[in-house]
């Protein structure tokens, strides 16, 4: 067992030295900071907020709600349940990589694992591409594509391990697949 860790960790080590360090280049340290940035995909949010009642009506109301259950279960179960006992340390906080790091934005003082925003955004867009689907079936490639930019970037930016991202989108893949199921079967949009 304690061999398959090592094992592990070695090519999540080597994995995130690629991204972080090897194939960092200008337009990635542009743009990648504003992927992770929760600010940034705010006029979405308001976007989805108003059309979503707008062309739905009161299921258009439900939907949000059960988008905003989503956020909170995969943040509750990342944050709270899962990293305060892992105690994983960010990359930016292992002091065996402080000299090699590409960080791009603030680390932070939390855990590393398993990844909030990867979690969390795999949970959005899986529950938004099973609940839309019907009505566009592009949802389903914007929507990964959208959670997996995210969670690329995390790594890329230097805050996240690629098996943190890889965990946290399991973690959301699931969420998102439980909350998008029973809002189908109770609710579905019409």
């Amino acid at each position: 067992m304690h061999q398959l860790h090592r094992f592990v960790i070695h090519y999540d080590h080597s994995i995130w030295y690629r991204i972080n360090v090897l194939w960092q280049n200008s337009f990635l340290d542009t743009i990648a900071p504003y992927l992770r940035d929760q600010w940034f995909w705010t006029p979405l949010y308001l976007f989805l907020l108003i059309f979503m009642p707008s062309n739905f009506g009161k299921r258009g109301w439900l939907w949000c709600l059960a988008f905003l259950l989503c956020f909170a279960i995969g943040d509750q179960v990342s944050a709270h349940l899962i990293k305060p006992f892992v105690h994983r340390l960010r990359p930016c906080n292992d002091p065996g990589l402080i000299n090699m790091i590409h960080l791009l934005v603030p680390c932070g003082s939390g855990y590393s694992f398993p990844s909030s925003h990867a979690t969390n955004h795999f949970a959005l867009g899986i529950f938004s591409a099973i609940t839309l689907q019907k009505k566009a079936m592009w949802v389903w490639p914007v929507a990964l594509l959208w959670a997996s930019a995210i969670s690329y970037s995390q790594v890329y930016v230097g805050v996240h391990f690629p098996l943190d991202i890889f965990c946290g989108g399991i973690i959301g893949v699931a969420i998102g697949c439980l909350v998008g199921w029973i809002f189908n079967r109770r609710f579905r949009l019409k």
